[in-house]
């Protein structure tokens, strides 16, 4: 062989590796290239699996709070079921009561009225205490029955009212200034009442007392001996004296 063809033999040998070598990089470069992408797309749906699990556990303790929340609501809406129920029974019981009071009213106002004409029989025999003011306490009472504008309640109360005063009668020790009718004179005197035990009478000047007989409905004239008890009973009453023993004429019980 020629030189010149020697030399044209080994050109065409390198271009032919040269060649050889470009067609076997192509399908590594693709390869590399589609690895890569392949690791993109994997990072890709990683974050996409990440993200969605972040999501996820949001909606959970999101559920959890509300499964929670929806346990407290359902005990609290018991409870106030429980409060409901109760308060209804109330609401039952004020209606049935309501219902009732005119069958109350039927039966307390012929009570009441009973129980003023009762009073008045009582003061009407009982001792003389302040005699005038407890029959005008009557007429009020009676005044007050025929009032339309005067609750059935507030009557009654007012008729208890005056049954408890006249318990206080039968208590109290007391001196007050009024008139006596003695033997058809009118004397201004000084009252004294040991609760209903005993009322005596002590004229202005102190020199005359007298006590009041319930039997015989009338007053008798004391002897000289308690009058000057008397006296000290007035005083002790008004805050004169201070509290003592006294001799004063008492009717014995029978």
């Amino acid at each position: 062989m020629s030189k010149r063809n020697l030399i044209a033999s080994t050109v065409i040998g390198a271009c032919a590796l040269g060649s050889s070598a470009v067609v076997s990089a192509d399908p590594l470069n693709n390869l590399h290239n589609e690895s890569a992408k392949i690791h993109k797309a994997a990072a890709k749906s990683q974050g996409k699996i990440d993200k969605l699990y972040e999501q996820s556990q949001e909606l959970f303790v999101e559920y959890r709070g509300v499964v929670d929340q929806t346990e407290t609501l359902k005990v609290y809406n018991d409870y106030v079921q429980t409060l409901v129920t109760d308060q209804q029974r109330g609401i039952d019981s004020l209606q049935r009561q309501i219902d009732g009071i005119d069958g109350v009213k039927r039966g307390v106002v012929p009570l009441m009225f009973r129980m003023i004409d009762s009073l008045e029989q009582f003061i009407n025999l009982d001792i003389p205490i302040n005699l005038e003011e407890r029959k005008e306490r009557v007429e009020r009472l009676r005044d007050v029955m025929g009032n339309s504008n005067v609750t059935t309640s507030e009557q009654f109360r007012q008729v208890i009212e005056a049954y408890q005063v006249e318990n206080q009668y039968g208590r109290s020790i007391r001196a007050y200034q009024g008139t006596l009718d003695y033997q058809g004179t009118e004397i201004t005197v000084d009252f004294f009442n040991l609760g209903r035990t005993a009322l005596l009478a002590l004229s202005l000047d102190a020199k005359s007392a007298w006590i009041w007989d319930n039997k015989a409905r009338t007053w008798e004239p004391l002897g000289d001996e308690y009058i000057s008890s008397v006296v000290t009973a007035v005083r002790m009453a008004n805050k004169l004296l201070p509290a003592n023993l006294l001799k004063l004429p008492i009717t014995a019980a029978e």
